[in-house]
Formats: C-alpha cells, sequence, structure tokens
C-alpha cells in the first residue's frame, strides 16, 4: 500500500517497538525528519489548489442554497477514509471551498472579514507545523518572546505605559471577557476595602453593574451573564446622531448607580461599533470613569487599525483606559485568530493567574520563567501571534495602515454617493468603514413592507453570488450594511453593488405591490 507517497516498508518497525503498536502506515501520516518532504508535497498540492480557486473566483459567492450545500454532505461517511490526499482535496473542493464565501473578492461587503496578507499566511503555515502552546516556556522558548514584543508594541501604541502588559486572546469576545474578569474583581476588592464587615463576593456581585453604549457589541452582555452578573447588570447609555455614547447620559446612569448603592464596576467604550463604525468619546468617558472608580474599557476590537493609520487621531483618550480589546484579524489584515487584550497595570493580570504544580508552579514566578498561562484565560494557546510579527518584520507597520486608510477613505466616497442617491437613506456618516442604509421603496410603501423589501433584496442578492451584504436593525427597522475591508473594493464596485440592490429591492417591491394588490 502506498500512502503520502510512501510505501509501508519504508516505515518498519523501529527497534524495540512493542507488539500492538501502530502500524507503519499510521505512523506515515505523523510530521517528523522521515515525512518532511511527504509534508512538503502534500502541503503544497493544498496550497495550489486553493491558489487556483482563489485565481479564479469572480464574485463572493456561489448563491448555493443551504439545502444544496448540505445534499453534497449526505453520502459521507467518516469512518471510511479516503487513503489518498489528492482524493480528500478534490471531495474538499465539492463539499467546502467550491461555495465558500470569499472575503478577498472586492464585492464582499458585508461582516468583518478582512482579505489577509501573505506575509501572515506563511506565519500561519509554519505556526501550525511546529505547533507550539503558548501556556508555558518549556513549550514555547523563543515563541513566548514574540508575543511578549508583540504586545508590548501594543501597548506603546495605544499609549498605555510602562506598566503595560497582556495576552493574545482568540477574539474580541473573549478579550472583552477577560477585561470585564478583571475589572469585576477588581470592584470586588475596592467594595471589600470600604466595607467596615467582612463584605463576601457573593453579596457583591448583584451589585455590580457595566454601563456600555446602545451600539455595543453583544459579547459585553455575553461576558456579564458568564461572569454571574446576568444579563441584566449591563446598562445600556444612549448614543447622539452619530450612534456614539452620550457622556451626559453616562454621568447620569453613574449618578443613579451611586443613589441606588449599585457599583459601577465598569463603562465599556467601543472605538468602532459594528454595525455603525462610531468611536465613542474617549476623552470625556474617561473623566467620568476617573470620578466614579469605575474600570474603564475600550473595545477596539475593530478601531484598532487606527493604531497604524494617518487618522490615529480619533483615539484620543484610548491611553487612558485601563483595559483595551484590539482584534488584528479585523483591521490588521490578518487570518482568524489574532486578538489580544491589554491593561495599563499588569498587576491586574492577577486575577486570571492560576498555578497548577504540573504547569506553571508558583516556583516558575518566582524564578522568573515566561509563563504566558499565568496571565491567560486559556490554557492550550495557538501561537498566533506569528502571523503579526512576520507581517510587521516584512510589510512594516505603515504599510498595514495605509491598507486600513484605503477602506476609510472608500467608506467615505460611499457615503457621498449614498447620501446623493435617492433610491436610498444612509443613517449616520461613517468615522470608520461601515455604511448602514436602506433602499427606499415607493412613499406609500408602509414600514413594513420596506422591511420586507429590504430583507428580500439582500436574500436576492446573496443567492446571485454578485455580491454580499450584511443586514441589521436600527429602531426595530431593517436596514442593509457594507463593512469595507478590502483595499481592492473600487468606486465602480460600490456603484455596481447599489444598483444590484436597488434592482433587486425594486423586484421585491413590486412582488409586495403585486401580492397587496396595489398597480
Amino acid at each position: 500500500m502506498t500512502l503520502l507517497g510512501h510505501s509501508d516498508e519504508e516505515y518498519p518497525p523501529a527497534p524495540g517497538t512493542p507488539p500492538g503498536a501502530a502500524p507503519p502506515a499510521a505512523r506515515a501520516h505523523l510530521l517528523n525528519g522521515r515525512t518532511a518532504q511527504s509534508y512538503r508535497g502534500t502541503v503544497t498540492e493544498g496550497v495550489d489548489r486553493v491558489a487556483r480557486r482563489i485565481s479564479g473566483v469572480t464574485q463572493p459567492a456561489t448563491g448555493a442554497s443551504v439545502p444544496d450545500v448540505t445534499a453534497e454532505f449526505a453520502d459521507l461517511d467518516l469512518d471510511q477514509p479516503l487513503h489518498d490526499p489528492a482524493r480528500a482535496l478534490d471531495e474538499l473542493e465539492r463539499v467546502y471551498l467550491r461555495d465558500a464565501v470569499y472575503f478577498h473578492h472586492p464585492r464582499y461587503l458585508a461582516h468583518l472579514n478582512c482579505p489577509i496578507v501573505i506575509p501572515a499566511l506563511l506565519g500561519e503555515a509554519v505556526l501550525s507545523a511546529v505547533n507550539s502552546s503558548l501556556d508555558t516556556w518549556d513549550q514555547s522558548a523563543g515563541a513566548t518572546l514574540i508575543e511578549r514584543q508583540l504586545i508590548d508594541w501594543t501597548a506603546r501604541r495605544l499609549g498605555l505605559g510602562p506598566a503595560a502588559d497582556g495576552v493574545f486572546t482568540s477574539g474580541g469576545t473573549q478579550s472583552n471577557l477577560q477585561a470585564l474578569l478583571l475589572a469585576r474583581d477588581e470592584a470586588c476588592a475596592a467594595v471589600r476595602r470600604r466595607s467596615t464587615g467582612q463584605a463576601r463576593t457573593s453579596g457583591i456581585l448583584p451589585r455590580l453593574r457595566v454601563l456600555t453604549s446602545e451600539c455595543a457589541h453583544f459579547s459585553v452582555a455575553k461576558s456579564a451573564a458568564l461572569l454571574g452578573l446576568g444579563y441584566e447588570a449591563v446598562l445600556p447609555v444612549p448614543s447622539d446622531a452619530d450612534k456614539r455614547m452620550n457622556p451626559a447620559a453616562l454621568a447620569g446612569e453613574l449618578d443613579r448607580c451611586r443613589r441606588e448603592g449599585l457599583v459601577p464596576m465598569a463603562v465599556v467604550a467601543t472605538a468602532g461599533t459594528t454595525d455603525f463604525g462610531s468611536i465613542d468619546p474617549l476623552n470625556e468617558i474617561a473623566d467620568l470613569c476617573e470620578r466614579s472608580g469605575a474600570w474603564l474599557h475600550v473595545d477596539a476590537a475593530y478601531g484598532c487599525g487606527l493604531l497604524v493609520s494617518r487618522r490615529r487621531h480619533l483615539l484620543a483618550g484610548i491611553e487612558r483606559a485601563d483595559s483595551v480589546t484590539v482584534d488584528f484579524h479585523k483591521s490588521f489584515f490578518q487570518p482568524v485568530s489574532s486578538s489580544a487584550v491589554l491593561v495599563r497595570d499588569r498587576a491586574t493580570l492577577r486575577h486570571a493567574t492560576y498555578h497548577a504544580d504540573y504547569l506553571n508552579p508558583e516556583s516558575d514566578a518566582e524564578d522568573r520563567v515566561p509563563n504566558q498561562v499565568d496571565k491567560s484565560i486559556q490554557t492550550t494557546r495557538r501561537f498566533d501571534a506569528l502571523k503579526l510579527w512576520l507581517t510587521l518584520r516584512v510589510m512594516g507597520a505603515e504599510a498595514i495602515g495605509e491598507l486600513f486608510d484605503a477602506v476609510v477613505d472608500r467608506a467615505a466616497e460611499a457615503w457621498a454617493q449614498i447620501e446623493a442617491d435617492p433610491r436610498f437613506e444612509v443613517v449616520t456618516r461613517p468615522q470608520l468603514s461601515t455604511l448602514v442604509f436602506r433602499y427606499l421603496p415607493r412613499a406609500e410603501a408602509t414600514p413594513e413592507m420596506c422591511d420586507r423589501v429590504n430583507r428580500r433584496a439582500r436574500q436576492a442578492l446573496f443567492d446571485s453570488g454578485a455580491a454580499v451584504v450584511a443586514a441589521t436593525t436600527v429602531e426595530g427597522r431593517q436596514y442593509l450594511k457594507f463593512t469595507l475591508l478590502n483595499p481592492e473594493t473600487s468606486a465602480n464596485d460600490i456603484t455596481e453593488v447599489l444598483d444590484l440592490v436597488a434592482e433587486h429591492g425594486a423586484l421585491a417591491e413590486l412582488a409586495e405591490l403585486s401580492r397587496s394588490g396595489v398597480s
């Protein structure tokens, strides 16, 4: 039998191999010195296929339906291996690559998914093959120092000061969760210091509150629930016309908490809301947090691209945060996942520390062994920092900033275009690269009909595969959304996608009118 280009005879049992050990054919799949050539050939074939697929993509999606794609899996049996990488790749073409949604296409305008830079893909290949785990030094060595260097670099870009620290995470949701965990434990400690008796955690938690904009990411509320506070502990603060947190409203909520004996454990400001790309007034919010003693967390998962942009001034005040979320896989053009949470005072990371004798005993800390698990809520953790490291070493921060500025520029142009087009209504001028708008049916259309028309237009556009746009609601009404993260998206792409939206919207409108009997 031949497997991965090698026969069983090439893999005789090693001396002293016990009876019942894995047969040679199984060992041929393990990456080691003897299989390095096979690894090179197999991965090269996979890369070649992906490169051919990407080269041939003419639209971001095929429009294949859920039943169509599901049907491809009907006869697959995972207990019957194909015994051949080429056959497995053939199968993968059919069940995944053919109908995948391709974010690199300039008419993919839906979610916060960016096209990715080649140096980061090089990093992905290296980190996957070596497979370091970033929990302890004895599993990672230099990888730990690379991650720490990148955390220091990001902290300097943020302006957090010499005591700053942080750790890479799986994404913005985990970063927000860890930040609020630290804020929770800091708030509980502060309550205990002020208490005349022995305040128990169980008695403190029901009093804790998290204040955040009504436009904040849902992970804030989800984190509060996971931390034992409940969804009701999150107090939404009204936003202004530009979808930025209203500082006066925040001040009022903080005063109300004080009057009612509640503890504002954290205020979460957003630097780049998911729907609107809006950036909360960070300095004004920081002033209020200092007066109230609340932890300030800035969710800059989307807006962190400004750190290397000519628009860095839009993040003024972020240096006053107690913690910050950054998602390099949104606006640094990195593959998923590549995110981090940073803190102004590294001592606060102790709330995520647990010393396990088998992994990171306290003696390691005393000996200054740099174990990243001491500051992470994950244990086993990929070396995702390598992707950003190679990107900075090959391209440099300025080049990343140029790419991010390009999409923000394009969004500004698109806003002007939609604002001047009577077929559409746009909600607010973007600070970053998202646009929320909707197609406007004829004047006599009811709000419910307008909702249905926009919903059907978006679905019809996706079904065609010609473009992909997102959807959201504003004050309970249905809207569409462009998320521009591809520097290759041109003004002509925007024009043609808007024409397609209007075309599908008009057809949906005709269907609605026909159904209601209106001519």
